[in-house]
């Protein structure tokens, strides 16, 4: 036992004069090792397994170790807190591969009282299997924790328990004699007068409670207004599917293929109210992007053009199908259907520009009202000018007044503060002598409590000296470790902790062949899907370039049709409402001339009107540009457009 612990002794040693902020755990480790050449080889291999488990273990140990100083070792000397660091290491991690017979006298070299503290707190099962399990899995892995060393520790337990009663033996039988030494005290029962009986109280009268109304039937029935809802819900399905039925059953006639000598059912204006016109929006301009420009794709893209292109030539294959089937032309129908568009688009834009003019024409009409609005409003603040002015004189009169009042006031007070000043002299002389008795008073028990406190600090003194003393104490060495060495408890696999690890080199060996030929599968399937990938890119190139082409010529055709169109003509109704606006603009001048409306303020903003008249002609231009745009733009969307469509 004394080489043990001569072993943990130089661990401890060693392990106190690592300092975490200054000193880096590899070089520690190859000072110490440089230290440690005077001793065998299998101390010395023994002191640096163990110094750097607890190394790289610290955050774990100082876990466990602060818990046991705050709950159970509040009497344990801090000294010992690298002691309690290598116990918690060996019995987690080494456990298993010292044995248990060499942990047990590895234990029983330490000090036997402290020992049993710590084992008791470690290995209590509340502990491993609460706090210590959580605060652990915030480091490591859950998993890892609980299955590499919370399940061994929970396994060694029972046998760990044993022992910590036989320390307690034997702690108790080395301090029995020194009990037997004092004179036990015996205890003597007090003569005391017998209590008299207690009178029974008299029972407190049962309340009568009024009796309970019944539950109502309607508690365990369903509400009406769920059925109502299940009633509703199955009229609506209902409905819903016999709308499905007639859908499905009534086609619609412009889908359905007809003969050539088949006349048309309706006319054209039944034709229009079967298809609305569409409201299209203001077209934003389109920037031309060259083709020799190269995008990149990635995997998703390139798969799901390559299914829209896919779709695509099947769709077009199926549309063929039909007309050599004998499937029905709709080209009439759609030129029909494009001028009727055309018509609603003009009538739209009128619409518009009559909405425009009108409010111009009700904001002109509001300036007008605007102004004479302020012309009644400088007649009121005149009269308002007036009225002010005769309250201030009747103010000014009334200050005077309260001035002289006031004056007079304060004369009666200042005879009277200087009685007062006499007293306040008197009462602070009196104050003084009283407050330095009460200094003089004080000092003397600070004098006191200073003296105490000094005996107090010489008697602590003197109990550290002697615990220091108390540690000092030579205490039990241990045996030598031996790896090589099998545990010889009979087992039929049992082998030495070499052998173990051999046996571990040759498993990790495997692995990493088994991960070689993973890796080689994984890219021969990268390179497969690559090639595929890229078969699928040329095909999308030479679908987007037939597009292209495809798309070039309908552009071409729509310009040459919307060059050909005549401009539009102006609407009546805009003429009117543009003439009603210039009338209303001279009259405003002229408004404004007579009532000499002033420039805009001295470093200020532009006035009102003429910021509203600039955002109106502002909103003009705007619209006219729009209209151009559209002129030129023609009914359908331009190249680059239908280029990004397909």
């Amino acid at each position: 036992m004394a080489y043990y612990g001569k072993c943990i002794e130089t661990v401890i040693e060693k392990l106190d004069k690592f300092t975490p902020k200054r000193d880096n755990p590899e070089q520690f480790l190859e000072a110490v090792a440089i230290s440690l050449q005077t001793l065998s080889p299998q101390t010395q291999s023994f002191v640096l397994e163990v110094l750097s488990g607890c190394l790289e273990y610290r955050k774990l140990l100082t876990i466990v170790v602060d818990a046991f100083y705050v709950e159970d070792g509040r009497l344990c000397l801090r000294v010992d807190h690298s002691r309690f660091m290598v116990i918690c290491y060996l019995a987690t991690f080494l456990l298993e591969e010292l044995g248990f017979q060499l942990f047990c006298n590895i234990i029983k070299s330490q000090p036997v009282d402290k020992m049993c503290k710590f084992l008791r707190f470690f290995f209590n099962p509340l502990h491993l299997c609460s706090w210590i399990k959580d605060e652990w899995s915030l480091i490591y892995e859950p998993a890892h924790v609980k299955e590499n060393w919370l399940d061994p520790l929970m396994r060694w337990q029972p046998k760990v328990q044993e022992l910590i009663n036989h320390l307690e033996g034997m702690s108790a039988s080395q301090s029995s004699p020194l009990k037997t030494k004092a004179k036990v005290t015996e205890p003597k029962e007090f003569n005391l007068t017998a209590p008299r009986p207690r009178t029974i109280p008299a029972p407190e009268p049962v309340p009568v409670v009024a009796k309970p109304r019944p539950v109502p039937q309607s508690t365990y029935q369903p509400p009406k207004e769920q059925q109502q809802l299940e009633t509703v819900k199955r009229h609506n399905r209902r409905k819903a599917e016999e709308l499905l039925l007639r859908a499905n059953i009534e086609e619609l006639r412009c889908a359905m293929p007809r003969s050539c000598g088949e006349p048309v059912q309706g006319s054209k204006q039944q034709l229009r109210l079967q298809f609305p016109p569409r409201i299209r929006k203001t077209p934003k301009l389109t920037f031309y992007r060259p083709d020799n420009v190269p995008v990149k794709l990635n995997t998703t893209a390139i798969l799901r053009e390559g299914a829209l292109y896919q779709r695509q030539v099947e769709q077009e294959l199926q549309r063929v199908d039909k007309l050599v089937d004998g499937a029905g032309d709709f080209s009439e129908f759609l030129e029909w259907q494009k001028k009727m568009q055309a018509k609603d688009r003009e009538e739209q834009l009128a619409a518009s520009e009559c909405r425009r003019l009108q409010g111009k024409l009700s904001h002109e009409e509001a300036v007008l009202a605007r102004q004479s609005l302020m012309q009644e409003n400088k007649q009121r603040v005149e009269q308002q000018k007036e009225q002010m002015a005769k309250l201030m004189l009747q103010h000014a009169e009334t200050r005077l007044r309260e001035d002289r009042s006031r004056k007079q006031l304060v004369e009666q007070v200042i005879e009277g503060q200087k009685n007062v000043k006499a007293a306040q002299t008197k009462l602070v002389k009196g104050r003084r002598q009283t407050v330095q008795e009460v200094i003089e008073e004080s000092r003397g028990l600070l004098r006191r409590r200073a003296q105490a406190a000094q005996e107090e600090q010489r008697r602590r003194c003197e109990l550290i000296s002697q615990l220091r003393a108390l540690e000092t104490q030579p205490t039990r060495k241990g045996k030598l470790v031996d790896l090589t060495q099998t545990p010889g408890y009979g087992l039929e696999g049992e082998m030495s902790i070499v052998e173990l690890r051999e046996r571990l080199a040759l498993l990790k060996e495997n692995q990493r062949r088994k991960e070689e030929e993973k890796r080689d599968q994984i890219i021969q399937g990268k390179r497969t899907k690559s090639q595929e990938l890229q078969n699928t890119v040329e095909q999308i190139s030479l679908c987007r370039a037939a597009m292209g082409r495809s798309a070039a010529l309908r552009w071409e055709e729509e310009k040459a049709l919307a060059a050909a169109a005549e401009a539009p003509s102006e609407d009546e109704r805009v003429q009117q409402l543009r003439r009603r606006i210039s009338e209303r603009a001279a009259e405003r001048s002229r408004q404004a001339a007579l009532l000499h409306v002033s420039a805009p303020r001295a470093a200020g903003p532009k006035p009102r009107a003429q910021l509203e008249a600039q955002h109106w002609l502002e909103l003009e231009r705007s619209r006219e540009r729009r209209l151009q745009a559209l002129q030129q733009g023609g009914s359908g969307p331009g190249p680059a457009r239908r280029l990004e469509a397909a």
